[in-house]
């Protein structure tokens, strides 16, 4: 199989990848003699396919001997493209072989090697026995993803910037953590030249090519997700708990749940890790002291809950809760329903929308409601605003002055540290890069396609301001996702659920005035709206699923 435009021997002269960032790791004679306890030994001839972009259910693979290399098939300018070399002592893998999703990536044998292949189930054993080895893998595994999201590799979305359609697939892709490279009509030579040869017209993109040869033509979210495997088929005709959204609280009680024997299915209508995963460095979350990107602890989450047997289904939107035969039955946007014992709804919020003139128009190309990676890369060194007071708009402009020149910061009120933790506000004042619009609001958006700059109003004297801006990144306050919860369990003024005495329950209980159905972290009425609280309230709340099944006999 040719996996590269080069000559074989220049393939072969290829040095092994330096391992700068920890992504690359060698394992010691005594890791790799663990994991070769759990696995199989092969001699592999050059050339040999280990496993291909596309495949699912792949193990990991331990170099004993010779060199490996990582390609994107389907490289820019249409040629594999080598990611990465791998020698003795190296492994070779895919963060998807964790998560159950796709492989995103080509492994060839660069010469005749050996090598022990540990399948999934075989590797959970092994890195029971040596938790610093299973930290190691999933570590190198997510530097490795992010890495081959910023070289592009990975599935190709091909669409224009003002399309609704395409921002939809880039904003699916992105919360997913899903490597991709966006090919932008507008402004490619190429993207236009890959439409004539596979001959799509206009009307047909946005387009995702994977593999180089499966195209989807305007797909929507739900088709895209069953190609690379984000949606889990139900495994049971009743499940134990049905866990409604994937945002810290349903991941931590998916872990717990899952852990402790309960068939558990987790259920998200966009992206596993909610709002904490748009978030680039969480800084206060114990056992961090360094930080860690809000993406990192999701994948972290997911892998964590499939290893104890929790199944994911994304896209998988919640669109009503009803009671049938004993059970509580989830309806679905995608269609059908999940049938079970009991019900933990951690929706969370979604941040409010920017109710101002040219919202409307330029929404769809240059308003952004999180700030990750991707988001920054196609800001391309322009000068962005964030709208909002609170840590995730201070992590938000923080995170953007690392590329952009100017960021502006709009806030509403006069103390920055009213909303936001002091020790981020105190970098938010000490950057260069950041200018704070104190008691000042958005008043208009600005330009015809894109945007180009924002209209600022000063609350206390009305002055106006014209500032140049190509995005503008809103992270204003939250709704509760409730509407199809309404009629069914009692909710606040503010549409948030209501548990425990507020609900007519025992105090300091999880559970809402319907029996068997649980609320937690953001969505629930009088939480603290913080990543820790969050994933306290998931753990606990599966003590409370443990009484409420034994008190109906349901386990």
């Amino acid at each position: 199989m040719p996996t590269s435009s080069s000559s074989d021997a220049e393939l072969e002269d290829l040095p092994e990848t330096p391992d700068i960032t920890g992504a690359y790791p060698r394992l010691t004679d005594e890791q790799i003699m663990l994991l070769s306890q759990h696995g199989e030994r092969k001699p592999l001839t050059r050339d040999t396919v280990l496993f291909s972009e596309g495949d699912r259910d792949r193990g990991l693979f331990v170099v004993l001997d010779g060199r490996v290399r990582v390609v994107q098939e389907d490289g820019p300018g249409g040629e594999p493209r080598v990611l990465a070399i791998h020698g003795r002592g190296r492994f070779v893998g895919d963060l998807s072989m964790l998560t159950g999703q796709a492989v995103y990536v080509t492994a060839v044998a660069q010469t005749d090697v050996e090598v022990v292949e540990v399948p999934y189930d075989r590797l959970k054993e092994a890195v029971t026995q040596d938790q610093a080895l299973g930290d190691l893998i999933l570590r190198a595994l997510i530097l490795r993803r992010n890495i081959r999201a910023d070289l592009g590799a990975g599935l190709r979305i091909i669409g224009s910037r003002y399309s609704a359609g395409t921002r939809l697939l880039r904003d699916f892709v992105s919360r997913n953590r899903i490597p991709c490279r966006w090919e932008d009509v507008e402004d490619d030579p190429g993207a236009e030249a890959t439409l004539r040869a596979f001959d799509i017209p206009p009307d047909q993109t946005p387009v995702v090519i994977w593999q180089g040869r499966t195209v989807l033509r305007n797909p929507g979210t739900t088709e895209l997700a069953d190609l690379l495997g984000l949606r889990a088929a139900p495994s049971r005709t009743a499940y134990d708990l049905v866990v409604v959204g994937a945002g810290p609280g349903g991941l931590a009680a998916a872990v717990y749940a899952a852990s402790e024997g309960l068939s558990t299915i987790v259920l998200d209508a966009f992206a596993t890790g909610g709002q904490a995963a748009t978030s680039s460095q969480i800084e206060n979350y114990l056992g961090f002291p360094a930080g860690i990107t809000g993406g990192e602890l999701a994948d972290r989450a997911v892998v964590q809950a499939r290893k104890f047997g929790a199944g994911f289904t994304v896209p998988g939107e919640a669109t009503s809760l009803t009671q049938a035969d004993g059970y509580h039955v989830v309806g679905l946007a995608e269609g059908g329903d999940l049938d079970a014992h009991a019900v933990l709804v951690a929706t969370g919020v979604r941040y409010r929308r920017l109710d101002v003139p040219g919202t409307d128009r330029l929404e769809g190309s240059s308003v952004y409601y999180a700030a990750t990676e991707f988001e920054a890369r196609l800001c391309r060194q322009d000068a962005v605003t964030v709208v909002g007071g609170g840590n995730s708009a201070g992590q938000a402009a923080c995170f953007l002055a690392r590329r952009s020149p100017e960021v502006n910061l709009v806030v509403r009120h006069e103390d920055l540290g009213r909303d936001m933790s002091r020790y981020l506000a105190e970098r938010v004042e000490k950057s260069p890069r950041i200018r704070v619009w104190r008691t000042t609001e958005v008043a208009e958006l600005l330009g015809d396609e894109a945007l180009e700059e924002v209209l600022l109003r000063d609350l206390r004297t009305e002055q106006k301001h014209r500032v140049t801006t190509t995005a503008l990144f809103v992270l204003i306050g939250a709704a509760p996702h409730t509407d199809w919860l309404r009629g069914q369990v009692p909710l606040d003024a503010g549409g948030f659920v209501l548990t425990g005495l507020a609900a007519g329950c025992h105090d300091g209980t999880l559970e809402t005035r319907r029996h068997g159905v649980f609320a937690v972290g953001d969505v629930r009425s009088g939480s603290v709206k913080r990543v820790a609280a969050a994933v306290g309230e998931g753990s606990a709340a599966i003590r409370q699923v443990h009484d409420y099944l034994e008190a109906v006999g349901r386990r």
